[in-house]
């Protein structure tokens, strides 16, 4: 019998974690995974797996694999394929592509924003080389993640590397975790490692978001409860706490900020616009106190006062945020209500503060591939894709196009590569997929991945892609983490699949580009020639085939980081990188009114449609909101059951609001709404608000004959409704109503 043999390499999915992965391989099959230990770690931070990474090879290794290029045969999203050879589908692409290039332009062809392979070498970065070679692409920016507190992060303090390093927060007096729950989204390498340690030294963590999360569980945190997309006013009235009570910085904020009062209003503005005239209601006749908060947010006023007590007392306090409230209509408003309460309380610059917003730090270089530029300078916003699809040449600046004035042409051809947002992960799917039928518009779509997900579905030419345990990449952190990984390959590829890079240089080859697209270099040779690239700005990596070998590097001496600490101290000599040089809690440049939807030059709360206040609650009373669970990684694993275990797909719901529908645990229910219909199961809990349904996010559309979702896939019931600075995804902004299967609705 062979012997046993241990593989190192690490995981390179769309997830914080970058877990290192041991595959224990005997005969060329994995007989189980195993990972990271704090011994092995030494003085770095552990990279251990959780119950999804200990599963890759059951979820990636399974017999419902695409083995085989397929050709549409049947209506887009009817699942009928017939097999045809990779020859076949090479010519087929290349044959579009050419004709759609000729017939409409370069800007009609798109790559769709996708996630499954987040490594240094990513199929969709690579398609994106090709199409610029080959006269340009139309592009994105933003992500399905991120764009509200990056956009608003940058508008405020001009860059989005506001974070200081993890380890600081060991000298936090307080830690505030606002919508963010590191737990289950395994948020990077280091987030809870050190919120673990910080909570074991005595320092309070409170967790503000509507569910109970298990966050608050994992670090016994205090939970506040708030309604979703009300956090601004919850920000607003801790404001004016701090404010009213004089327990704010005043020094700090005459040093570094502009426009907290009227003495520090940008010359010729309106004075009753600074923070303070809003929140002692100058400006609408509405002081923002906690008990007006309360009404909105439902989280009771002497809670609010009592908060902002302790976190402006508390010095240091970290108020750090997370992705999910920034995820709602308006979501830009709730990042900069965050950063004003970290300007406020004097928590910028320092270490055990901090700065709030997105907390990027980057303490090494990254590997990447070499720039080529796209001749095509517009860029649409990556949440109004669809649009682009459906009214592409009527797209102005207002709609988000940037480098351009509009856009010249409708999308008409996709690439969708190693992702599931072409249908899955986008919002309103019902709108989505009634557009991707319709072959008019868009052409010629090509998906390529490991299964018939539900956006292969919708593909004309469906391509077998390889998991990260057939073939080799680069990995890096996806946050802070001071690490690079190596992907080696595990087992041989299933069937006929094919890293997108080789049948790309294939197409590339049938346009007369290979040489420009490959360089002469395979994968190995491009890893190589990225890792020896990184080595000239990193020369302490070690050298590339013992790095290889390794499967790990760590780091090592790296110091603290305190994000704006020489910006804190001497604004005059080390300016903020704004236009203004001061840290912007009024924006001029909002100010100047550039922007199509209603949006104040000040952190305020503004009431979203479907949020709420919105009226249309008295048809649909109920909100919802999605969470990312750790079963899954956004859709990744939704076909494994024994992940499925760990976490039903279900929706949570308040016992009260469940009574008031005759709605019992375990009951089939469905939820619905004026974009859709779900049927799911019912989980009775008083972990969330009342008012407030929780699905999670990521589960695969399966639609019945009559296009109710089977398997509770959330996006069947959210919006394509952009928030209005960003253009940026708010999908976790919605109203529906639940009843029990069978009952009228």
């Amino acid at each position: 019998m062979a012997t046993e043999q241990i593989i190192h390499t690490t995981g390179r999915n769309n997830c914080g974690g970058r877990c290192i992965i041991h595959a224990h391989v005997r005969d060329g099959e994995i007989l189980r995974l195993t990972t990271d230990t704090p011994e092995a770690a030494g003085e770095g931070v552990p990279l251990c797996a959780c119950a999804r990474g200990l599963n890759y090879h059951k979820t990636f290794l399974r017999s419902d694999r695409l083995t085989q290029p397929l050709l549409r045969t049947g209506e887009r999203g009817s699942g009928q394929f017939r097999p045809i050879s990779w020859a076949e589908a090479v010519d087929c692409i290349a044959s579009e592509w050419i004709r759609i290039r000729d017939t409409y332009g370069p800007a009609s062809r798109y790559v769709n924003y996708a996630t499954g392979v987040s490594a240094a070498f990513r199929p969709n970065q690579l398609a994106k080389r090709l199409l610029a070679l080959d006269g340009g692409f139309l592009d994105y920016y933003n992500s399905y993640s991120t764009p509200c507190i990056e956009h608003a992060t940058r508008l405020m303090y001009g860059t989005d590397q506001t974070g200081s390093s993890r380890d600081t927060w060991l000298r936090s007096r307080l830690i505030l975790l606002w919508g963010h729950n590191p737990s289950e989204t395994v948020f990077d390498a280091t987030t809870m490692f050190y919120l673990r340690r910080a909570r074991q030294q005595g320092t309070p963590i409170i967790v503000i978001d509507p569910r109970r999360s298990d966050t608050v569980r994992a670090l016994d945190a205090e939970w506040i409860p708030i309604r979703p997309a009300t956090d601004a006013a919850l920000q607003d009235a801790m404001a004016y706490v701090i404010y009213t009570e004089g327990l704010h910085d005043q020094a700090f904020l005459n040093r570094c900020c502009l426009g907290f009062d009227p003495e520090h209003i940008p010359s010729g503005a309106d004075g009753t616009e600074s923070v303070v005239s809003y929140l002692l209601g100058h400006s609408d006749g509405v002081p923002k106190t906690p008990r007006w908060a309360e009404a909105i947010t439902g989280v009771p006023a002497e809670t609010i006062t009592d908060l902002a007590r302790r976190f402006a007392a508390a010095k240091p306090a970290a108020l750090v945020q997370g992705y999910g409230a920034q995820r709602h209509a308006y979501g830009e408003q709730s990042v900069r209500g965050g950063i004003l309460l970290a300007c406020m309380t004097g928590n910028v610059g320092v270490a055990g503060g901090w700065a709030s917003g997105t907390g990027y730090v980057n303490r090494h270089a990254l590997p990447h591939m070499p720039f080529v530029p796209n001749p095509v300078r517009a860029q649409i916003p990556v949440y109004r894709w669809t649009d682009a699809v459906d009214h592409g040449s009527a797209m102005t600046a207002l709609d988000g196009v940037v480098g351009a004035e509009r856009l010249d042409t409708d999308v008409k051809m996709i690439l969708n590569l190693a992702g599931n947002c072409l249908v899955n992960q986008h919002g309103d799917i019902n709108r989505t997929t009634a557009l991707l039928r319709d072959t008019t518009k868009c052409e010629f779509i090509v998906c390529s991945d490991l299964f018939l997900t539900s956006s292969a579905r919708f593909a004309d030419i469906v391509l077998p892609g390889l998991s990260f345990l057939e073939c080799e990449n680069l990995t890096m952190p996806w946050e802070a983490g001071d690490f690079l990984g190596y992907n080696n390959r595990v087992v041989d590829p299933i069937g006929a699949g094919r890293f997108e890079y080789d049948w790309l240089a294939e197409v590339a080859e049938r346009l007369g580009l290979r040489e420009a697209f490959t360089e002469g270099r395979d994968t190995r040779s491009w890893l190589r020639w990225m890792y020896e690239d990184l080595r000239r700005k990193e020369p302490q990596l070690p050298p590339f085939e013992a790095f290889r070998a390794q499967g790990v590097y760590r780091y090592q001496g790296d110091a603290p980081v305190v994000a704006f600490q020489e910006q804190c101290a001497d604004p005059e000599c080390h300016p903020f990188p704004t236009p203004s040089g001061r840290i912007e809690l009024y924006s001029p440049a909002v100010a100047s009114g550039r922007f199509s939807a209603p949006f104040p030059p000040i952190p305020r709360y503004m009431a979203p449609p479907e949020g709420a206040q919105d009226p249309l609650r008295r048809r649909y009373p109920l909100q919802l909101i999605g969470w990312h669970t750790k079963r899954r990684c956004h859709s990744t694993h939704d076909n494994n059951p024994e992940l499925e275990r760990l976490d039903p797909q279900r929706l949570w719901i308040h016992p009260e609001d469940a009574a008031a529908r005759g709605i019992q645990e375990g009951d089939t229910v469905e939820v619905f709404n004026d974009r859709g219909r779900l049927r799911t199961v019912a989980h009775l809990t008083p972990d969330i608000c009342r008012g407030v349904t929780a699905l999670a996010q990521g589960s695969w559309y399966q639609p019945d004959e009559n296009g109710t979702d089977l398997n509770g896939s959330i996006n069947v019931l959210t919006s394509l409704r952009p928030t209005p600075y960003a253009h940026g995804n708010a999908q976790h902004t919605n109203l529906v109503e639940v009843a029990k299967q069978g009952s009228p609705g």
